[in-house]
């Protein structure tokens, strides 16, 4: 996969443009400000499976959570050591 860097402002007036460009050359773009990557743009292959993946995902949390396996924001600064 080809990778390509372009500024926030080329992205957004162009963003049509990029999304056509990554989808039929499977090009991903990194979207930089002020030098600093701040989110990319790739295709999506298998777009159910992904979908799928992404609800089983959103299952388990959900079900993790009811059965009270989660950390509060607290306990993962404590972890993290971030006071």
């Amino acid at each position: 996969m080809v990778t390509k860097l372009i500024g926030v402002r080329e992205f957004r007036q162009n963003i049509a443009s990029y999304y056509r460009k990554s989808i039929r050359n499977d090009w991903r773009f990194l979207i930089m400000n002020r030098n600093q990557p701040i989110f990319e743009v790739r295709p999506i292959r298998g777009k159910n499976a992904t979908l799928e993946k992404l609800y089983a995902d959103i299952a388990k949390a959900r079900e993790d959570y009811k059965q009270g396996r989660y950390y509060t924001a607290e306990e993962m600064r404590k972890q993290l050591g971030i006071d």
